[in-house]
């Protein structure tokens, strides 16, 4: 059996939070065997901690955030694909802001931190996600999204994503083995259309985004003017309206860059399934809400079926044990 792994040592990052603005410094730190992925938000009074688990997700919007009884912290998904293809198992993470720092853009930080400070193999066997005649598959028809996750020995993703856009109509990227995601994925940034910006400003997002920590792709030619409103509201330098293309200050790392960050999405989200998956999964135009649901599918799956089935396995155990312990009878020497 393969054993469980954490941190061999603590390490610390900060910069500022993609959505609320908000900098924050952010510390992953070893942690005990069967402790899965745990995120503690020491701003607030009595440290509250929360269980990095799918069911815990209570937002999908530009993002994935966890909530626990009012306590919440988001965008997390970059961080946990990093934990995941280190294949970290137990990991506590303190933050004192309600979101992870944005970085720039991918998890490429986190997994290079990750490797600086080395992993520690634990005694606990690994907790597995395996299904050997179980497929699951879900959909969203407004959005025609869909993923699915078919049995195997080895982890896989394939992602294809489509976009109504002349510069970002059809992309692919696809994931063998956690090994290739140093090396393929993890330097892939987020991106954004610049006709979502004022959108997403007025949902109260993006607050923390720039040209250095996300893709950002202009793809129709709008107005002088508005295009220098949206430019003001970013607070970048103004730009000239009838050039399209991509305005992000760090060029494309690679020709389908968005199709591989959302393949990074896809690996952040399902690593809330507290645990390591064994299957392929097949994603067409995913995104956070259709990845939680996914998650979410496996967890339910797992808990009614895998772990249900190994409680009824030891409360027999434990009865055929107390049927087979000798009687002991009560006597008493009589003493002369």
């Amino acid at each position: 059996m393969v054993k469980q792994q954490t941190l061999r040592n603590s390490f610390l990052l900060e910069g500022i939070g993609l959505h609320t603005g908000v900098y924050a410094k952010i510390k992953f730190n070893p942690a005990p065997e069967n402790h899965g992925y745990k995120i503690m938000r020491t701003d607030l009074p009595g440290t509250p901690i929360i269980d990095a688990l799918a069911e815990h997700v209570m937002s999908t919007e530009r993002g994935t955030v966890l909530n626990v009884d009012g306590i919440q912290v988001g965008t997390i998904e970059h961080a946990m694909a990093a934990l995941y293809a280190c294949e970290i198992d137990n990991c506590l993470i303190e933050v004192d802001a309600p979101e992870f720092p944005i970085l720039d853009g991918s998890a490429i930080l986190y997994l290079k931190s990750i490797k600086e400070v080395g992993t520690h193999i634990q005694n606990a066997d690994r907790k597995y996600f395996d299904f050997p005649r179980k497929k699951f598959k879900v959909m969203d028809p407004q959005t025609g999204s869909s993923l699915q996750m078919i049995p195997s020995q080895d982890y896989g993703i394939q992602c294809d994503i489509s976009f109504d856009s002349p510069l970002l109509k059809k992309q692919s990227a696809k994931l063998d083995s956690l090994q290739e995601f140093a090396k393929e994925i993890a330097s892939a940034r987020t991106f954004v259309f610049v006709r979502e910006i004022q959108t997403l400003i007025q949902h109260n997002l993006i607050k923390g985004g720039d040209l250095d920590n996300a893709i950002v792709v202009y793809d129709s030619v709008i107005p002088q003017d508005e295009y220098d409103k949206i430019a003001d509201l970013m607070g970048v330098e103004r730009r000239d309206a009838t050039k399209v293309g991509y305005i992000m200050n760090k060029p494309l790392l690679y020709t389908n860059e968005p199709a591989r960050h959302k393949l990074l999405d896809v690996m952040g989200d399902l690593a809330l399934v507290g645990g390591f998956i064994k299957g392929r999964i097949i994603a067409n135009r995913p995104g956070h809400k259709i990845n939680n649901q996914l998650a979410r599918a496996i967890r339910k799956y797992y808990i009614e079926t895998v772990e249900e089935k190994e409680k009824k396995r030891r409360e027999k155990a434990r009865a055929k044990k107390v049927a087979a312990a000798p009687a002991v009878s009560n006597f008493y020497w009589n003493c002369p």
